[in-house]
């Protein structure tokens, strides 16, 4: 197969035409964008119901009609959406039902048309793990609906079936993986650049609006104290575990790209994702980057290697700065001592008295079972529980939680498989980052939100990977020229 082959394939709806940054689908964007501001220079209170209505409408028009400008828009939603929504919060007045974050949900929910075109053959294409997930997904759902109210059961339902969809989506459109793949690629790279710099920001400055929602989401035990150098970092995400997962994988993608970008990228995303303490992800990253040198040639090994190296020197020096070296120094120093660590005594002691329960609801409580509402102020209230397990036999019982989980195991298994990821190091990352959140399901509900998105957005890549690669007939005999064209589109 020749360069040309790949860059101008007849599957592809895209390629690496110009049609994939369309001018139209950016001034739509850019539409979007503008009435967000207005509207906040303006009526802001408005914003909170406009903002995800206006969201959900950009994603019907990129879906349908500009699918890849439709996958970079709906990352940033996850990414910048709570940024946007502090602000809001800042100026008008807090929201406690957190209304603007909706849209992100919404955004990734219009791929339901692609699940509704392709789950009639599904199976044929080789999705039986997301098959599986679905079935789960379905029985927490009317499970839920015979037991529970309807709104909390609506809420808890997007929370766990957007991850689902949005996966599938991926992994239906193999056709267009190279152009899926150059799409991640690049955000995820911007992504760790400006997130990584407006955590360290964030940490330095800790500017109004974030120290106004720490105070009123009541997270100041969790996510320290509202001043300079006092905060855990979680930049411009939600809290500190959906920035933990979001720094984890945009981290380990770094090792697919080369470019000018990538130093300073890795600078502020080292520095910041240090910064925001999260062990779970530090050890998940770890893991990942095993995964990733044991999965590829010798040649890439040693090229990953070097990154490596040079990231280390660039990092390691803002890392000696005060308060910087003291907070991360604090951190690690932990790891020595879990059994007096208080985070480490809490997920311990939810196992021991929540395991044998979880276990033994053989029905589950469906969704909405975790949410409740509170009859004086009427919210939905959350209540949390720091394993993924668990929270799957609680919610889906044995009948939801085993095609759940072994449609979650399946596709892990298939993944490990996969030749292809000896010459394309996209799949080996993509791999080894669903792998790693999966892991982290002991300790969180990984699964869930935006660190659902990207455990089985991942997945499904590293199976489109495969696919493609098999389609078009391409094997380690034939993968220089492959490979070639596909980085040097990714380096540009």
């Amino acid at each position: 197969m020749t360069s040309n082959q790949i860059l101008f394939n007849p599957f592809l709806k895209e390629n690496y035409s110009p049609e994939g940054r369309s001018l139209q689908g950016w001034i739509v964007i850019f539409g979007f964008l503008l009435i967000s501001l207005a509207l906040y220079l303006g009526p802001a209170a408005s914003l909170r119901l406009i903002f995800p209505i206006v969201a959900l409408i950009t994603a019907v028009f990129l879906y349908l009609r500009h699918p890849i400008l439709y996958l970079g828009f709906t990352w940033w939603m996850w990414f910048l959406s709570p940024l946007f929504a502090r602000l809001v919060d800042l100026k008008v007045g807090w929201d406690d039902t957190r209304q603007m974050l909706v849209a992100p949900y919404l955004v990734a929910f219009v791929t339901i048309g692609t699940l509704f075109r392709y789950l009639p053959s599904a199976y044929r294409l080789g999705g039986l793990p997301f098959i599986l997930a679905f079935a789960g997904v379905f029985y927490g759902f009317l499970v839920g609906l015979v037991q529970n109210p309807p709104v909390p059961v609506a809420r808890n339902l997007l929370d766990w079936l957007i991850p689902l969809l949005f996966g599938f989506h991926l992994f239906i459109n193999w056709r267009d993986y190279p152009s899926y793949r150059q799409n991640i690629e690049r955000t995820f790279l911007w992504c760790v650049l400006i997130l990584g710099v407006y955590g360290i920001f964030q940490f330095v400055v800790a500017p109004e609006w974030d120290r106004y929602w720490l105070v009123q989401s009541k997270q100041t035990s969790s996510s320290g104290d509202p001043v300079p150098f006092g905060m855990r970092v979680w930049s411009t995400m939600h809290s500190i575990g959906p920035f933990g997962a979001t720094m984890q994988a945009g981290l380990l993608l770094l090792f697919t790209r080369t470019g000018p970008l990538i130093l300073p990228a890795s600078a502020f995303g080292y520095v910041s994702f240090l910064l925001a303490q999260t062990r779970t992800n530090w050890g998940g990253w770890l893991f990942g980057m095993i995964m990733i040198m044991g999965s590829v040639k010798a040649r890439i090994q040693m090229r990953l290697i070097t990154i490596l190296l040079v990231m280390v020197v660039c990092v390691a020096p803002l890392l000696t700065i005060e308060p910087i070296s003291t907070v991360v120094a604090t951190r690690f120093e932990s790891f020595a001592n879990l059994k007096e660590d208080s985070s480490f005594r809490d997920r311990s002691n939810i196992y021991d008295r929540s395991l044998t329960v979880a276990l033994s609801n053989t029905l589950g409580n469906g969704f909405g079972g975790g949410l409740k509402i509170n009859e004086k102020t009427g919210r939905i209230e959350i209540f949390v529980i720091d394993s993924g397990i668990l929270d799957m036999f609680f919610t889906l019982g044995w009948f939801g939680a085993i095609p759940y989980l072994g449609g979650l195991i399946l596709i892990i298994y298939q993944t490990l498989q996969y030749t292809e990821s000896r010459f394309d190091s996209f799949i080996s990352v993509s791999r080894a980052i669903g792998a790693s959140v999966f892991c982290q399901l002991i300790i969180g509900s990984g699964m869930l939100g935006v660190s659902g998105i990207i455990l089985w957005g991942f997945l499904g890549m590293a199976m489109a990977g495969h696919k493609y690669y098999q389609h078009q007939g391409i094997t380690t005999a034939n993968q220089s020229q492959s490979m070639t064209a596909l980085n040097q589109r990714s380096s540009t």
